[in-house]
């Protein structure tokens, strides 16, 4: 991956973060990896258990952010879901996938778009 790509991405999850604690989500943990794959972050939302995937892109000519999440990604997203609640000793009656999808074009602002529960 290229630093640019990294950078995106850290910035759209930074983006991601912000705008969901203030949506009133406690952060739990970000970047969870284990050898299955990685959860960009991981959140409270009252009792139930949020699995975030962000995507960023810097334009929508090759598909919306929302486009890259595809059936087996939404399959991994569960697998690591039940993976990182093992490891962290958490029993959530309630586990939620959504989405953010963030547009960080050249010049101009971003956008951020929110999707709970897409899977």
């Amino acid at each position: 991956m290229t630093y640019e790509r990294a950078a995106m991405g850290a910035y759209g999850e930074q983006l991601a973060e912000r705008h969901l604690v203030a949506e009133g989500m406690t952060l739990l943990d970000r970047n969870w990896r284990c050898e299955l794959g990685e959860i960009d972050l991981v959140l409270r939302d009252g009792a139930t258990l949020v699995v975030c995937e962000v995507k960023t892109r810097s334009s929508e000519a090759y598909g919306t952010p929302f486009e890259a999440v595809d059936a087996l990604k939404l399959q991994r997203l569960r697998r690591l879901a039940s993976r990182w609640m093992r490891a962290h000793g958490v029993h959530a009656r309630h586990v939620r996938i959504d989405m953010v999808g963030v547009i960080r074009p050249r010049k101009g602002p971003s956008t951020l778009e929110h999707v709970a529960g897409i899977g």
